[in-house]
């Protein structure tokens, strides 16, 4: 699996060549984060923090809440860990205060250690401190405490001249059950099949931002068993994870996808690209691509729009239940069709009147449970007389 990189200073999407010689400006972080979030999880790291020499709080905290995130970069206290998870990482990246001491005061499985290693020796604060520890040994030591390793061969990084498969290979050992992500070097769909079949996740910064690998290649490059030697079944799902199809990829429609951000696959009746929607404008925008864990199979998640994804004009092929997020739409697209003047036209068009009539609705919902609920009786479902709740003989609450 490919890990996409936003690596920052001052506010851009930078690149590095062993952390220290600037070699580009990948530009604004949010339309780099557009690109990427379509693999699935993004490492962000704070350069500034790392060295050092700032931060760039505010633009990660805007990054984490708009996708998937693991954030790494100058971390260095436990408080500032957990601020991270609670704003909205996935993971926290723990490079120079990783300790035992240090990962055992967070949940395991959201802290991820960063063993940078140069010369098979961990170096620490922005790779520019030199340790005396080994790197498998560090790696050993804290597996029990963390729920990921992030393994950078620094010699490697921003090089784009392969990296040391025999390294790698010992810290999967050392690691054992904990999954490892490789950085440094990693260049090409070769680099990334290899190393998925190793077990390990590949972070990629210098290769995607030169072009020299395309997203689309990284995400496909694990798969394996093509039916008829180039076809992928694929599961589509809608946001909140309803499947709502079945259809096929090729390696060409699967970086068509992932490049246009569209529900692209293959037609196997005209042997072509398939474009969701190109004629009846029911058409998809691409929200995220996964691997099944035997690399087999494909699922889309898409935001589906117009008619719904069946050619029937129904939202899917199988049964879709009714979500929050079908909700949404259906608000949406009333208001949209509301006559000028008509009631549902000015609630969408006021958001102060919207609010004042939401309030009035809830109250009158919740006097209505209120009015069929005995005094400390709990109606079905489980929902208690909120005046009553917590209430005790003496009047304590």
């Amino acid at each position: 699996m490919i890990i996409p990189s936003i690596d920052l200073m001052d506010g851009r999407a930078v690149q590095l060549r062993q952390g220290k010689e600037f070699v580009l400006d990948g530009g604004d972080p949010f339309e780099r984060l557009d690109e990427f979030s379509v693999a699935g999880e993004v490492a962000v790291v704070d350069l500034d923090a790392a060295m050092g020499k700032g931060s760039n709080t505010a633009t990660i905290r805007e990054l984490v809440r708009r996708a998937p995130c693991r954030v790494g970069g100058g971390i260095r206290d436990v408080d500032s860990a957990l601020a991270w998870l609670d704003a909205g990482a996935t993971h926290v990246v723990i490079g120079t205060a990783a300790s035992v001491e240090f990962c055992s005061q967070l949940p395991r499985d959201r802290v991820i250690a960063a063993v940078d290693a140069e010369g098979g020796t961990v170096v620490v604060e922005g790779w520019q401190t030199k340790t005396e520890h080994g790197v498998i040994d560090r790696i050993a030591e804290l597996a029990p405490f963390v729920g990921g390793f992030l393994l950078t061969q620094v010699e490697y990084e921003g090089g784009m001249s392969g990296w040391n498969e025999d390294l790698v290979a010992e810290a999967v050992e050392a690691a054992g059950s904990v999954r490892i992500t490789a950085a440094g070097g990693i260049t090409s769909a070769e680099d990334v099949a290899r190393l998925d079949h190793l077990g390990v996740d590949a972070q990629v910064g210098m290769a995607l931002y030169t072009n020299r690998l395309s997203l689309g290649e990284a995400v496909g490059a694990p798969l394996v068993k093509a039916i008829d030697g180039r076809l992928w079944p694929t599961v589509v799902c809608e946001e909140e994870g309803h499947a709502i199809g079945l259809v096929w990829s090729t390696r060409e429609s699967l970086e068509a996808a992932v490049r246009e951000r569209r529900g692209i696959y293959w037609s196997r009746s005209r042997d072509s690209l398939w474009i969701k929607g190109e004629t009846s404008g029911a058409t998809q925008e691409l929200i995220r691509v996964e691997l099944d864990c035997d690399r087999d199979a494909l699922r889309f998640i898409v935001r589906q729009h117009g008619s719904g994804f069946c050619h029937t004009g129904t939202p899917g092929c199988w049964p879709t239940p009714f979500t929050l997020s079908a909700l949404s739409d259906l608000i949406d697209q009333r208001g949209r069709e509301a006559p000028e003047g008509s009631g549902t036209a000015k609630l969408m068009g006021d958001p102060e009147l919207l609010a004042s009539k939401l309030r009035e609705e809830t109250e009158e919902l919740i006097q209505a449970l209120q009015a069929d609920l005995p005094k400390g009786g709990v109606l079905e479902g489980g929902v208690r007389d909120a005046n009553d709740a917590g209430s005790t003989d003496d009047g304590a609450t």
